[in-house]
């Protein structure tokens, strides 16, 4: 029992539930470790009763964080507060980004009358009298009246009781709902670096990204383009070339730049060098697109560095000089520390663990004396984050322009490589020894491991979720809207000890309450929409929560099902609204696969079927049937039986009657490729992560190819809203 009421304190389950009618507890040696991964010492029975006896005796005047929402009820711990408490707000600098400029600095503190029964007051964004005690309770749902809200942003609250007790903390004020994207709304769904154009050095770039959102927003009335994480890889050969395990969420990877735009190239004086490396860009794309070469990150990114090198050696002009100083002092220490990095890694090595001792630690004096030494790579390192952070801007600007209503909507990785930048720079904010996984479940029996170090949420708590903000905005930065990887990880986390298989970890719970309040205020700063993705087991509650705030959900037409009742598939009519509706993702089988069965026999290939290639043939292929009954019956499969291109057609046609807010067309489907990028379960026995997009006998298209596509075009007809008919002279419209 201490042992339980000692994980219930720090948000660590001792139990959780696969199934409704199912419960299993967590072994205790979990229990321990992650305990011990939160600084928590429960090692015998001893040391668990001197722990929960501190615990408990313990009495916060406030939690580290508060947050409250404009418009609704303060939170139990202000609204509790001692009556005759004062409590005064010390409002965040003005000159932060994000913040709405011109605003002038609010006053610093603000005093009620002591004759109040609860009196705290918070500081505005003037100083009124002060606040008589109201004469009767609030209304429901209201504020009390000495509350005066304070603007929106991440204040500091400073708390005093009669007693003199005193207490600070965090205080997030955050806007009740995230602003929301045209109803109706259609886009494309890729993987970057699959999208090769003819002009691409061997894999998809941003000169691309931003060619197909101009195209899409113009000729086939595209709102958005959402991409796979643009996150900084973890350099090494061969890198990981999962986009999901990076080295930093925080800025994005230099290897998506497209060279040729960055202003500097046609000043490179060496030209016979840059010509070299053209050709073998060239060589590269010519591998990839006709001899059947999957995409190599490494090769690319050895071309691109070289030539940003001789880029790099090219003056910048007074106003791009102005540019770059600007953005190092926006970014300031993050970026440093992230370029300082990239520079430790390419002398010692891309695994911090393995660095001398005296680097390991960010503010060591040994790592003073390297920033030193490798000033110059740390500056070539921030340049490139500034030109990335440039031709995302640069992106999403093409989209806006071609009349995209949303534009980018960029992807957050729901954690980092163990090695990498981040958990390098901010050591103190990760569990180390921990990696983030999912529980056994109907479709995973053994459990997952992805093999990333979680956040400490008593870190993140208690510096007022500072690495989680500078996360948000940077990504928001250049994004018309945000989708968030396992969004649930914003509610609770399945933390697997290092070395324990996925079946022997547990939950561990986030405040749900301030990471929301973080990502709707940020999104609101950056006037930018939130989609999460919500797929597998998600806990009761979780769904209705996010909806509240604003955040859409992801809704998979193969998984959408009436599960409470016959199980068949679900009614467009009786979908959520609040969602974005696709056909498949970057970790499902192309819609082509799926109604021909393909993907089946790939996966029995590959030793990954736990049936019988009957069994499981015959179940997906009732499966598609069902789906394909309920088409025919809604008159959208009008070709009837047989026609693959129709069947993709009428999926799409179905998405399109749902009320779902935005509906997403994966852009493999497009031109019939039946390959997935991402095979989960598998590692070198597929190439994950490499392949180009493809026609349906799997020759590789270029983006230029794939904008001519009948079948594209064919496909993207069905997503056209019907205009409305224009009534001849004379004749009056119904």
């Amino acid at each position: 029992m201490g042992l339980s009421r000692l994980a219930a304190l720090h948000g660590v389950a001792t139990s959780y539930s696969p199934s409704p009618d199912v419960t299993v507890s967590v072994p205790d040696d979990t229990v321990i470790a992650v305990l011990a991964a939160l600084g928590v010492d429960a090692g015998t029975p001893a040391d668990v009763r001197k722990c929960l006896a501190a615990a408990e005796s313990r009495s916060r005047l406030l939690p580290p964080t508060v947050v409250v929402w404009a418009g609704e009820p303060l939170p139990p711990a202000l609204a509790g507060l001692p009556p005759g408490s004062t409590v005064t707000v010390e409002p965040e600098p003005s000159d932060l980004p994000g913040h709405p400029a011109g605003r002038p600095p609010a006053p610093l503190s603000m005093r009620a009358r002591a004759a109040a029964p609860a009196e705290p007051v918070a500081s505005g964004e003037s100083a009124p009298e002060a606040v008589p005690a109201p004469e009767a309770a609030p209304a429901p749902g209201a504020a009390p009246a000495w509350w005066i809200p304070p603007p929106h942003g991440v204040h500091r609250i400073h708390v005093r009781t009669p007693d003199n007790r005193r207490a600070t903390a965090t205080l997030v004020a955050a806007p009740p709902r995230l602003p929301q994207p045209p109803e109706g709304t259609h886009g494309f769904l890729v993987q970057l670096y699959s999208l090769l154009s003819a002009r691409s050095w061997g894999m998809g770039d941003l000169g691309d990204l931003a060619d197909l959102a101009a195209w899409a927003g113009r000729s086939v009335g595209s709102g958005f383009v959402q991409v796979n994480p643009l996150h900084a890889a973890v350099p090494g050969k061969p890198t990981d070339p999962s986009p999901y395990r990076p080295s930093s969420r925080r800025f994005p990877d230099p290897v998506h730049l497209h060279v040729e735009s960055i202003p500097e190239y046609g000043h490179v004086r060496d030209r016979a060098a840059l010509d070299d490396l053209r050709q073998d860009a060239a060589a590269l794309s010519e591998a990839v697109l006709n001899k059947g070469a999957l995409i190599d990150r490494d090769a690319v990114w050895e071309l691109k560095r070289q030539a940003l090198e001789l880029v790099a050696q090219v003056p910048l002009t007074p106003g791009r000089r102005a540019d770059y100083c600007d953005f190092l002092a926006e970014q300031g220490q993050a970026l440093e520390d992230h370029a300082l990095w990239c520079a430790l890694a390419e002398v010692h090595g891309p695994d911090w663990h393995t660095w001398p001792e005296a680097l390991r630690a960010p503010r060591s004096p040994g790592t003073a004396r390297a920033r030193s030494e490798l000033l110059d790579r740390v500056d070539f390192h921030c340049r490139l984050a500034w030109l990335t952070a440039g031709q995302l801007a640069a992106a999403q600007r093409a989209a806006e322009d071609a009349g995209m209503g949303v534009g980018i909507v960029h992807d957050l990785a729901v954690g980092v490589h163990p090695a990498g930048a981040d958990t390098w720079s901010q050591q103190e904010a990760f569990a180390h020894g921990m990696s983030v996984g999912a529980p056994p479940d109907a479709f995973n029996a053994r459990g997952q491991d992805w093999g990333l170090p979680p956040w400490r949420p008593d870190v993140l708590a208690a510096t007022g979720y500072a690495a989680y903000r500078g996360l948000l905005r940077g990504l928001l930065a250049h994004a018309g809207a945000l989708r968030i990887d396992h969004v649930m990880g914003l509610f609770r986390l399945w933390w697997v000890p290092e070395g324990r298989p996925p079946t022997d970890g547990t939950y561990v719970a986030y405040d749900a309450e301030a990471m929301l309040a973080v990502l709707v205020l940020e999104a609101h700063r950056a006037g930018t929409s939130v989609v999460g993705e919500d797929l597998g087991t998600v806990a009761p509650g979780v769904r209705e929560a996010l909806a509240r705030r604003g955040v859409l959900g992801t809704s998979v037409l193969w998984f959408e099902r009436d599960w409470e009742g016959d199980g068949r598939p679900l009614a467009p009519e009786k979908w959520r609204r609040d969602c974005l509706a696709t056909a498949t993702t970057h970790d499902l089988p192309s819609t082509a696969a799926r109604l021909t069965g393909d993907h089946v026999t790939l996966r029995h290939r590959l030793g990954l079927l736990t049936r019988s290639l009957e069994e499981e043939l015959t179940a997906d292929l009732t499966d598609t049937a069902e789906w394909l009954a309920l088409l025919a019956r809604l008159r959208m499969l009008p070709e009837g039986d047989g026609d693959e291109e129709a069947a993709v057609r009428a999926v799409h046609r179905f998405l399109r009657r749902t009320p779902a807010r935005m509906t997403g067309v994966w852009l493999p489907d497009t031109v019939g490729d039946r390959r997935p990028q991402n095979l989960p379960g598998t590692w070198d026995q597929y190439p994950n992560w490499r392949l180009p997009i493809a026609d349906p006998e799997g020759h590789p298209v270029t983006l230029e190819e794939i904008t001519a596509s009948p079948r594209l075009h064919g496909l993207m007809e069905v997503l056209r809203p019907r205009k409305p008919r224009t009534a001849p002279p004379g004749e009056r419209r119904p």
